[in-house]
């Protein structure tokens, strides 16, 4: 069993180290602590090893840990693909969206948050790979689609990404970087547990730490039907 308590210390230690290297204050990221699979159990031990904030891929999953753990005051991030029908729950459970990657699931957004009161901060999903298989937007449409969401008056507080895993990381977190900048934008989630302290290099506000933390995943659930 890993010990996650040792692993926290390790990572945090990283953090700072690259935070320091960057010039940057190690305070200004965001140790986003990648949930998705493990046991309230675990969730709980690295809460007192002194993480605070959690990311979920799966609603049905998370609901049950945020429902087991809700006497914590835990920081849940929704990190996964989204299905409109979804939507409203994720507004309810999560304290930020990660993965607002289509013009569809804006409109919807916007539309519960009015009948709602209420909508967490968000990141936009940039398929900065260009890669078939993975949701976001795709470069060239950061633009118009950053400025769509804010005429929705949804609370776009920065961009997020997911490398191609066979390809240098670093022109990828550059090129959200680029585009961020050029949106206005002051917040980056990017980097996981191989390449979070490249990404704070180049600016990372939220890692996205999973297995450096809590060991090797095991199998996730199956992954709910794309729209």
């Amino acid at each position: 069993m890993p010990n996650i308590e040792n692993n926290i210390t390790a990572v945090q230690r990283r953090l700072q180290q690259a935070a320091r290297d960057a010039g940057r204050n190690p305070d200004d990221i965001l140790l986003l602590a990648v949930s998705k699979t493990r046991t309230s159990a675990q969730v709980n031990l690295a809460h007192q090893a002194g993480i605070n904030s959690f990311g979920e891929n799966y609603l049905q999953e998370a609901l049950d840990k945020i429902e087991l753990l809700k006497s914590q005051s835990l920081d849940w991030h929704f990190i996964g693909p989204l299905q409109s029908n979804k939507a409203r729950a994720a507004l309810q459970l999560f304290d930020c969206i990660h993965t607002l990657d289509r013009p569809k699931l804006a409109t919807t957004f916007a539309r519960l948050a009015q009948e709602l009161g209420h909508c967490p901060p968000m990141f936009a999903q940039v398929n900065t790979g260009l890669e078939d298989q993975k949701a976001g937007i795709v470069p060239d449409s950061v633009d118009d689609f950053v400025a769509t969401c804010r005429a929705l008056d949804l609370p776009v507080a920065g961009l997020m990404c997911i490398p191609p895993v066979d390809e240098e990381a670093s022109m990828h977190f550059a090129l959200l970087a680029k585009l961020a900048k050029r949106n206005d934008l002051a917040q980056l989630s990017m980097g996981m547990s191989g390449d979070f302290a490249k990404a704070i290099s180049f600016g990372a506000t939220h890692v996205r730490v999973g297995s450096a933390i809590f060991g090797a995943r095991i199998s996730p659930p199956a992954a709910a039907p794309s729209e």
